[in-house]
């Protein structure tokens, strides 16, 4: 199975904007069968019911863009992995870099939140990835694999198959930066090798990973399919329809 998941980021920002997003995004659906794929969008989550109920039969999943570890509780303005799930969310991101870099989160910290996403019953699209003077000092296994064994600390083998790694490099998220295919494909090994060293070969080698980091589709055969990644985590370019489902194309194909 691959997956083409769109994080929305903080945009949509009103009724009219989100019809005419869902417009666009319906419009460009209009006959797509996609054998082998799965179409994930995750909204800011004042948009998640909007979503769910407007997409429902379009083969398009929901997914949330973070959680909090607590379910629920006095946390001013959190939002809690049952909430997201209550309404209809199936998937949530968790660890992404923005979320690291902008509000100190911790691999510690994602921990909690992907024990929580699990118990749930989301499944949870855990980001890594490395800076750029960490690549420059050739300390990319090392951060990948303290990201890894952090964050999924205590996390059994059998919850394995409800998590999918998503490999974004810092220096390439927001940016027009395109990572080699074989520097995504040397990223990829490193993980299994990580995941293999954790879980034993049977359980690391089946884990989903895919290349999150300024994803188009003019890029999408060097990022994803050249590395033989399992799919792609779209930024920016999933505010466009046409572009995002061009780009859920490529990847199928």
């Amino acid at each position: 199975m691959k997956y083409v998941i769109g994080n929305l980021k903080m945009n949509i920002l009103s009724p009219s904007d989100r019809e005419r997003y869902f417009k666009m995004l319906k419009s460009e659906l209009i006959g797509k069968k996609f054998k082998n794929l799965k179409v994930i969008l995750c909204p800011s989550p004042v948009h998640l019911e909007s979503f769910a109920n407007n997409l429902a039969g379009k083969n398009v999943h929901i997914g949330a863009q973070d959680v909090f570890w607590e379910k629920s509780g006095s946390y001013t303005s959190e939002v809690s992995a049952w909430m997201v799930k209550n309404l209809q969310a199936e998937y949530t991101i968790i660890g992404h870099s923005e979320r690291r870099k902008y509000f100190g989160e911790t691999s510690a910290m994602d921990n909690l939140k992907i024990k929580a996403a699990l118990k749930a019953g989301l499944v949870v699209i855990y980001c890594i990835g490395e800076l750029r003077e960490q690549r420059d000092n050739d300390l990319e296994a090392d951060i990948l694999s303290i990201q890894l064994e952090e964050g999924l600390k205590n996390i059994p083998a059998g919850k394995l198959e409800k998590i999918i790694i998503a490999y974004e490099p810092v220096w390439a998220v927001g940016t027009d930066v395109i990572p080699k295919s074989n520097e995504v494909m040397e990223a990829k090994i490193i993980i299994k090798k990580i995941l293999t060293g954790m879980y034993g070969q049977k359980n690391g080698l089946k884990t989903a990973i895919l290349y999150g980091g300024s994803v188009k589709h003019k890029n999408a055969e060097q990022l994803c399919i050249e590395p033989g990644m399992d799919g792609v985590l779209v930024g920016r370019e999933s505010l466009n329809p046409h572009e995002f489902i061009k780009i859920a194309q490529i990847i199928d194909q």
